[in-house]
């Protein structure tokens, strides 16, 4: 019976379901707003404790309140939009090298154990390398320092992919590609009608890892070198020592993390097994 028949054949228990579900998302946002309130709160509380003391006034400009006040400005003299494009350009073209990478590997990785006891050790030691010691090698191999940046922030994105793809499809039942072989189903078959759908929630939910670390590395990785970014930008408010602009920016770095890491999660959950 269709979702419609049954709400047409039961209305309580359709009118149930749907108040039940306007309530939980009314909880969600009580609590989304009530955290953020928190968290404002006991900032403006540290800062009004620190400017108690004379020699610290000049934190003042640290405070929520300047900082809040600043965002519309640096949005309309373009700070903040040109701040978005170029940082999101890198992140993007980062990300996008990475999955092109680390998805085939992982793969790959996962049907083929030989393969994955020998690359265990050297991906694991990579892996550990913190993506900014790369920076002097990509600043002596890359002619542009955006193609530097994009390499730091490919390489940092792509361990969770790899290791998140190789996972799912190492959990997958072999007998699904003995069964498909002896229906005749083509290797191209295998990775779309098998292959894809087994390993899309672990992918999505590596990809999400890689965005965090990603969004991590991006930042400090624009501190030299560019003229654009949110780490130029932060860094240039530090220089010119417009501390409530440099707070702005990490407010506008934290709520853009916030939305890629929401739009993750959206994705997680439409390719969730438990659905």
């Amino acid at each position: 019976m269709s979702n419609s028949a049954t709400a047409m054949a039961n209305p309580a228990a359709a009118q149930s379901r749907t108040s039940a579900a306007f309530g939980n998302a009314a909880t969600g946002t009580g609590y989304f707003f009530a955290g953020l309130a928190i968290l404002i709160a006991l900032w403006w509380l540290a800062i009004y404790v620190a400017t108690l003391n004379p020699k610290l006034a000049h934190f003042a400009n640290f405070g929520p309140v300047p900082a809040f006040k600043a965002i519309p400005h640096m949005w309309n003299s373009g700070l903040i939009p040109k701040a978005l494009e170029t940082s999101g350009y890198r992140l993007g073209m980062g990300l996008l090298i990475a999955i092109a990478i680390g998805v085939p590997i992982g793969v790959i990785m996962g049907r083929k154990r030989r393969f994955r006891e020998l690359t265990n050790s050297p991906f694991q030691l990579m892996r550990m390398i913190s993506p900014l010691s790369w920076e002097p090698v990509a600043v002596i191999v890359f002619a542009g320092w955006d193609s530097a940046i994009i390499f730091l922030i490919a390489i940092a994105a792509v361990w969770p992919i790899m290791f998140s793809t190789a996972a799912g499809l190492s959990k997958v039942d072999p007998a699904w590609f003995k069964v498909a072989r002896n229906l005749g189903a083509t290797p191209w078959q295998m990775v779309t009608e098998i292959i894809v759908p087994a390993i899309a929630f672990d992918v999505v939910t590596g990809i999400r890892l890689a965005v965090g670390v990603a969004w991590i590395v991006l930042v400090p990785a624009e501190f030299l070198g560019v003229t654009s970014g949110f780490g130029y930008t932060i860094e240039d408010a530090r220089e010119s020592l417009e501390y409530e602009h440099l707070m702005a920016m990490l407010l506008v770095i934290g709520a853009v993390g916030y939305v890629l890491d929401s739009l993750c999660m959206v994705l997680i959950k439409k390719y969730s097994w438990h659905k």
